[in-house]
């Protein structure tokens, strides 16, 4: 794991799974970014959570991560972006993560349609078919406008192994106006589940 300062950590401690969270400020001027930020962050019971960013290198594509801490993740790989999103990875080519968003409204972000606030879910990996070719990334965000203030919840769970080997480590990236937000947790069976919200 990249080490990562600037920031003062914040710590739960409790059963259960260890997670790692950075922030990133970048200066990408884009709408009304500059009012928006997170008020508060929860995780499930058990994480370590710290918020630092250093710059760790040249963005690298389907990780993530604001890889040079510009605001921005995976820019430059064809991955969708917007004031609002929220991006899963794993390494594991056959393993089969759900990244699952509720808006602040309840509604459940699913692929290839919109919500009422304007979130959209672009793929859903392996895929049926395979279409993520390996590079396993789920990615939400907001389309266009400005985004509702409220609690967004992220629910990470493990579907499937696919004859992959137990723990499942998934890299959770997070984008706030002009902010990024990165996380490190594991999945160690199927059907484990662990929940970020954030409120705005």
């Amino acid at each position: 794991m990249k080490s990562r300062s600037a920031w003062a950590p914040a710590l739960w401690v409790g059963a259960g799974v260890a997670v790692i969270l950075s922030s990133c400020a970048g200066g990408h001027p884009n709408g009304s970014e500059g009012g928006l930020r997170v008020l508060r962050l929860r995780a499930t019971p058990g994480a370590v959570i710290q918020e630092a960013c250093t710059p760790s290198g040249p963005e690298q594509c389907f990780n993530a991560r604001d890889d040079n801490c510009n605001g921005i993740i995976d820019e430059g790989c064809g991955v969708n972006t917007g004031l609002v999103q929220f991006a899963a990875a794993w390494d594991e080519p056959n393993a089969d993560v759900d990244l699952q968003v509720t808006d602040p409204a309840g509604e459940l972000v699913e692929v290839g349609r919109a919500t009422q606030s304007g979130l959209v879910k672009d793929r859903d990996c392996p895929g049926k078919r395979k279409e993520c070719h390996g590079q396993n990334m789920e990615n939400v965000y907001l389309e266009d406008g400005d985004p509702p203030r409220g609690s967004y919840r992220l629910r990470l769970r493990l579907e499937s192994l696919g004859g992959e080997n137990p723990p499942i480590h998934v890299t959770v990236g997070a984008r706030v106006g002009p902010k990024t937000y990165s996380l490190e947790l594991t999945l160690d069976r199927v059907g484990a589940e662990r929940e970020v919200v954030l409120e705005l």
